[in-house]
């Protein structure tokens, strides 16, 4: 095996430096570059192609989420393991965008070197909390929905940018708000959307509004 390449993306030059630390521990590990924001992931991506990405979820500009599909588009045999410091109503986003593995900051060090061979040798590796809430969301899925309980099928994501758009705002203030990219803000929308079965962003506040989801 000539080794496994890895990228560290995190906006946090002590958590960067960590993670380098914890990966030369193993002799089979070399990191090839260190970033701190999304679009960075992007670009050293097409100049050091990285077998694995180590992702932060939350960094400046370009977040992990849109990184990570834009990445997994262009290379699809590059595996990505999202680092983030608590479980979040991203991670559905994150795994359709096509990331291997969710794993928490404060994994243990021996569970984060096991996590990169998984994913490295083509096996996913969750945290728990992501792999019980993808088997809810399978199991919501899969039941029949009432008419009067499309509010259920929402995130708790997708709710706060509901509500944000019943009252006016637009997809910049959004991001704004909940500290995310714009993208992210126009994927959830969509996602909005064909889960209400709504042909826009009036017909999505009127519904957030007769949910009482907004004071009017």
């Amino acid at each position: 095996m000539d080794g496994i390449r890895i990228l560290i993306a995190d906006d946090h030059p002590l958590i960067r430096e960590g993670l380098r630390r914890i990966l030369e521990m193993d002799p089979q590990i070399k990191v090839v570059g260190e970033v701190g924001d999304g679009q960075g992931a992007i670009n050293k991506t097409r100049i050091l192609d990285p077998n694995v990405i180590l992702m932060d979820l939350k960094m400046p500009g370009t977040d992990g989420v849109e990184a990570s599909r834009v990445i997994r588009r262009e290379f699809p045999e590059i595996r990505i393991i999202i680092l983030t410091v608590a479980d979040d109503d991203d991670m559905l986003e994150v795994i359709r965008a096509g990331a291997s593995g969710y794993l928490l900051k404060d994994v243990e060090p021996d569970e984060l070197l096991k996590a990169i061979h998984t994913v490295y040798e083509g096996r996913p590796a969750f945290h728990p909390i992501v792999t019980s809430r993808l088997l809810g969301e399978y199991n919501r899925l899969s039941m029949p929905v009432r008419k009067d309980d499309e509010i259920s099928m929402l995130t708790e994501r997708e709710k706060e940018v509901l509500g944000l758009i019943a009252q006016g705002e637009s997809n910049k203030n959004i991001a704004h708000k909940l500290f995310i990219s714009e993208k992210t803000v126009k994927n959830h929308i969509t996602s909005i959307f064909r889960k209400l079965k709504v042909d826009g962003r009036t017909q999505a506040a009127i519904f957030a509004i007769k949910k009482r989801m907004v004071e009017v």
